[in-house]
């Protein structure tokens, strides 16, 4: 059993959840926060203790003086897919909490953070046709939905890089696109309007024998991670004796358009009422951006397992199971929330 102990902040959260049932089972000692009053006795299950913290009150932290901490995974904070667009929330629970957590590590002599940033840092370098360096020159998209996300999430990192080279703080930055795992709420905000995010879009027809249509280049690829080799990263990142630094984290093949859709159609489609695969190359072509992520399987040892398809039968069984359930809820809940917000 390792002597660190580790804070997961937004343990309630997509990510934090998976994180901390995960540090938990690599042998760490974990509490878990999120901003919830309760977390329905879930972490108890795992023998991990749960603290309600509202990370933008900075003397909310002082429940946690004495914990004996050493490292804290921050996952917490708004996302623009997850709430209509409050720029004064994205400022609130990512930049300024983060100065708050910051402000709490050095009191308490906390000498790593692992923090999630955005890969709209890079937007510069997006559709080049090549890997993007986790080093390359960070700004942010001039407009849209997350513009003032990377904005704030962009002036996070400079705190974290300020305290690093002031304090002594680790600092371990994981950049990622979309991570594939399994929640009962299939539903985000894009472009402040409530939708059905597109990957479930896609199970859904498939899961109907509905036809699917293919738009501009099926050969475009993407990065396909999956929540359980997400939280190697994590994991290893707690382990590493190193000071940190920027860290992509992709998928360990790149997966078409067509395999991604041939996949979800195989997995998901009933035996006797395939969907058919349409293509329509006059639309436009779906975002094609890439990371180079040899920092991260040389630094952190990272060594994805869960191929596509493996990861659409891992999602498909906690699709069935819902093991998170007794935490997020089930998914005929948030069907209902999102039929009440179409009424609106």
């Amino acid at each position: 059993m390792s002597n660190e102990k580790i804070l997961v902040l937004g343990a309630t959260g997509n990510l934090g959840a998976y994180s901390a049932v995960a540090l938990k089972e690599a042998g760490f000692d974990v509490i878990a926060s999120g901003k919830r009053d309760s977390d329905n006795s879930f972490f108890k299950d795992f023998s991990i203790p749960y603290f309600s913290l509202d990370i933008t009150d900075k003397n909310a932290f002082s429940k946690l003086v004495g914990k004996g901490i050493t490292c804290i995974a921050n996952f917490a904070g708004e996302l623009p897919s997850r709430v209509a667009l409050n720029p004064q929330a994205l400022i609130t629970t990512i930049t300024l909490s983060t100065l708050n957590i910051l402000e709490f590590m050095v009191s308490e002599k906390i000498k790593k953070l692992i923090y999630p940033t955005t890969p709209y840092d890079l937007f510069a370098f997006h559709e080049s046709g090549e890997p993007i360096k986790p080093d390359a020159q960070r700004s942010f998209p001039p407009k849209g939905d997350h513009s003032i996300y990377a904005i704030a999430k962009n002036a996070a990192v400079d705190l974290i890089e300020h305290y690093h080279n002031e304090f002594g703080i680790d600092r371990f930055i994981l950049r990622f696109f979309t991570i594939y795992q399994y929640h009962p709420n299939a539903y985000h905000y894009a472009d402040g309007k409530m939708r059905k995010m597109p990957y479930r879009m896609l199970i859904e027809r498939a899961s109907k024998g509905l036809p699917i249509t293919i738009y501009g280049n099926p050969n475009r690829v993407k990065e396909i991670v999956y929540i359980k080799d997400f939280t190697q990263v994590v994991v290893n990142a707690v382990k590493s004796r190193l000071s940190g630094g920027f860290y992509n984290i992709g998928s360990p093949h790149r997966v078409s358009l067509d395999e991604m859709i041939r996949g979800i159609v195989d997995e998901f489609s009933p035996t006797d009422n395939k969907s058919e695969i349409l293509y329509d190359a006059k639309m436009p072509d779906t975002l094609q951006s890439i990371l180079d992520w040899s920092k991260t399987q040389e630094d952190l040892g990272y060594h994805p397992i869960y191929s596509y398809r493996r990861l659409l039968k891992d999602f498909k069984q906690e699709m069935e199971r819902e093991p998170y359930s007794k935490l997020w809820g089930t998914k005929e809940y948030y069907e209902g929330l999102f039929n009440s917000e179409i009424k609106k």
